[in-house]
C-alpha cells in the first residue's frame, strides 16, 4: 500500500521558495493557506494546478519520501 506524500510548508523552503509567494499561490488556486500550513496538502492537490514552482515543491517533497 503506498500513501500519497503530503506537501508541506517545510517542502516550500527547501525548494527556496519564500512563504509570500507560496501563500500567493494558494489564493490564485483558490486553495487553503491555512490548512496547508497545519496539516499540509496531498501531492495531487498541488499538482492538480499545473504550476511549475509547484511541481517543484512536490519533487522536492518526494525526495524526501524516499
Amino acid at each position: 500500500m503506498t500513501t500519497e506524500v503530503i506537501v508541506t510548508m517545510n517542502d516550500v523552503r527547501q525548494a527556496c521558495m519564500c512563504s509570500q509567494g507560496a501563500r500567493k499561490f494558494f489564493i490564485d488556486h483558490n486553495l487553503d493557506w491555512s490548512e496547508f500550513l497545519e496539516n499540509g496538502l496531498p501531492a495531487s492537490i498541488i499538482l492538480a494546478t499545473n504550476d511549475a514552482m509547484a511541481i517543484q515543491v512536490v519533487e522536492v517533497a518526494n525526495g524526501r519520501r524516499k
